[in-house]
């Protein structure tokens, strides 16, 4: 299986970066990368070097399903509620706003051409090409038990030194996915983005690479747990998310553990 996250700008306008892992049968380990992929046929060209003919799981940061001309999906809504705590709200996505064509459902229609399903429930461990829409933020809350999001996202009242330090700590939580189960190996990618001293363009592509990195490893536990390894926010209809979450243990394995 390939597993390929996608940090999808919402125009072209700017970068999107794009991230490549494949699974060994004990981890996944990053060997393609890009933090400079504008145009849809740049982002697919990706996707056709980095998972070929090959089952493929492709998990997007941006709105893939928006029916709704204005106001908010129910999915969006649904998912601010369960994270508000953690500052992990979702943006609220209609065609108004990032229309007339969603960006995200044109990449869906061509990859679809290209044999992958759209499909919002990813069974555990199947040989699958699908694509599936996540977003970061509440992923990285569930996977690394943080009391809220990390801040790293360009604002007014933020400094570099600030961003410097949110990116650091980012990368350092990636970083410990290296004995989590299933496990991440990306060294030479987590090599690549260190944020100190970074600025304007440059940080945003350290910025978009993790972002990458995080979905592609999203991708990689929603395969590896299935359905008992998420909480699908919204469906098929009306749009949803997708969240990682880490899968409970049954009453046996815990009684081995307390063993």
């Amino acid at each position: 299986m390939i597993f390929i996250g996608i940090d999808l700008a919402w125009s072209a306008a700017n970068p999107s970066a794009a991230v490549a892992l494949r699974w060994d049968g004990k981890c996944g380990r990053a060997f393609l990368w890009t933090g400079a992929a504008k145009q849809d046929e740049e982002i697919l060209q990706f996707v056709g070097e980095a998972a070929g003919p090959e089952p493929a799981l492709v998990t997007i940061d941006a709105p893939l399903l928006v029916p709704n001309a204005t106001g908010t999906r129910p999915c969006d809504r649904e998912l601010s509620r369960a994270y508000r705590w953690a500052h992990a709200q979702a943006y609220p996505a209609n065609r108004q706003r990032l229309g007339p064509k969603v960006r995200g459902e044109v990449l869906v229609e061509e990859l679809t051409r290209r044999g992958f399903v759209h499909r919002a429930e990813v069974e555990k461990q199947k040989p699958v090409r699908q694509v599936v829409e996540v977003f970061p933020h509440p992923a990285m809350v569930e996977l690394f038990g943080l009391p809220h999001i990390l801040r790293y996202k360009a604002r007014p009242d933020r400094s570099y030194e600030y961003r410097w330090e949110e990116l650091r700590r980012y990368r350092e939580l990636l970083a410990t996915l290296d004995k989590a189960e299933p496990a991440l190996a990306a060294e030479d990618l987590l090599g690549e983005t260190d944020p100190q001293g970074q600025r304007g363009k440059a940080l945003k592509t350290v910025e978009n690479l993790l972002d990458g990195l995080c979905c592609a490893y999203i991708a990689l536990h929603l395969w590896y747990w299935g359905p008992q390894g998420y909480r699908c926010f919204g469906d098929e209809k009306t749009g949803y998310i997708l969240v990682p979450v880490k899968p409970k243990r049954t009453d046996y394995e815990q009684a081995k553990t307390d063993k």
